[in-house]
């Protein structure tokens, strides 16, 4: 019998007493990792992470150890990146915080793994990215909804041929968000303050930058309208505070291929669709509308032919010609499968394209964006 080979590997996980980085990075996504055995190389070699927890509360840290099993925490984030058991840095972080994160573990030497936006501006971005390669050092971005299996079955479809020419796509994501008075907010109080690094276009603009450039088009320039529809209000210690940053971003891109892409981003909506993002794509040969996990698709040959009359009830059931898109694969949890691919860049050199380059990217539209709502005119996406 072969010896069965166990790569150790210790990660710098900071930031994830935040609602990201214990949800999705920590409990459903490392930890799962390590009951499973590790990530597999092949039969008898395995990658195993080694994390330890690190934050700037010790209470939400010993909170975070009991929940998770992993018993090993710290306040000093100095000390660990000075320690050679620990090859990579992860940072999911408030967004203020993070670049100088990264800064500072590219400069220990680290492998780098973080959220986005990996910076609220476009050239601390790429400097990130610069640093990580002079350093010599692997680097990743967070790109978690390449890997929803509502948007990699829409994957399937177009590697399939079934849209034929892609002609748009149209994204609406978003929920109503509790002001907090009456109803407690499900969302921190910082996403609503532009001094604090909050704001809709620059939590999102950087999602939709990976999800178009991947699966549609490169996207080639943007025109974005933002509104701060609520103008106050209340934060974890019931406080009043008046927001400052975006709750809400209206934006169109075009894409190469001539696409057209428009995406409504609002923390101020009521849902009324299938899923709380939903991508309806059209094209020459067929339709499909995906959700966080489901796709439905309609071919050329099963579009109705509707009439326009208002006079009557209309005869024909929208909903019903669509068929779902079955699960021919088993999905896993999206961070969680982004993770395994990261580790498996470390330890054995398997490819990984979204980078530190890539996040810049993100960074880079959700700036053009605000420059759009700004000047009220389309503005070009530059080759970083």
């Amino acid at each position: 019998m072969s010896e069965i080979k166990i790569h150790k590997i210790g990660i710098i996980m900071n930031g994830v007493t935040g609602r990201m980085g214990t949800n999705q990075h920590l409990m459903r996504s490392i930890v799962p990792i390590i009951k499973q055995g590790g990530v597999k190389l092949s039969e008898t070699e395995f990658i195993m992470p080694d994390p330890i927890l690190v934050g700037r509360n010790p209470v939400k840290l010993a909170k975070l150890a009991k929940m998770s099993g992993i018993d090993n925490t710290t306040t000093d984030l100095d000390s660990v990146l000075a320690d050679d058991r620990y090859k990579i840095y992860f940072d999911s972080q408030t967004t203020l915080r993070r670049s100088d994160g990264v800064k500072k573990a590219i400069e220990a030497g680290k492998h780098i793994y973080c959220e986005k936006p990996t910076a609220v501006e476009t050239e601390k971005a790429m400097e990130l990215y610069h640093l990580a390669e002079a350093a010599g050092v692997k680097h990743g971005v967070v790109q978690d909804k390449l890997w929803l299996p509502g948007l990699m079955k829409l994957q399937f479809l177009r590697d399939q041929g079934f849209f034929g020419k892609i002609l748009s796509v149209r994204g609406e994501f978003g929920y109503w968000v509790f002001e907090g008075d009456t109803i407690p907010a499900q969302r921190p109080s910082w996403n609503y303050r532009n001094e604090d690094g909050g704001g809709m276009i620059y939590d999102m603009l950087c999602h939709w930058r990976y999800v178009l450039d991947n699966i549609f088009g490169k996207v080639k320039a943007v025109s974005c309208l933002g509104a701060t529809h609520i103008p106050e209000r209340i934060d974890e210690q019931g406080k009043k505070y008046q927001c400052t940053a975006d709750d809400a971003a209206y934006a169109t891109f075009e894409l190469d291929g001539d696409i057209i892409a428009q995406f409504n981003s609002s923390w101020v909506t009521r849902v009324r669709r299938d899923d709380l993002l939903t991508l309806h794509v059209d094209g020459t040969k067929g339709s499909a509308v995906a959700g966080l996990r489901t796709c439905y698709a309609q071919s050329y040959g099963t579009t109705p032919k509707p009439v326009w009359n208002p006079d009557i009830d209309n005869p024909i059931d929208f909903f019903g010609g669509w068929q779902e898109v079955p699960n021919q694969v088993e999905f896993d949890n999206a961070f969680k499968i982004q993770w395994e691919m990261f580790l498996k860049h470390v330890v054995a050199d398997e490819p990984f394209k979204w980078d530190l380059r890539e996040g810049a990217k993100g960074v880079q539209l959700a700036e053009k964006g605000l420059e759009s709502w700004a000047k009220r005119a389309w503005v070009e996406i530059p080759e970083l």
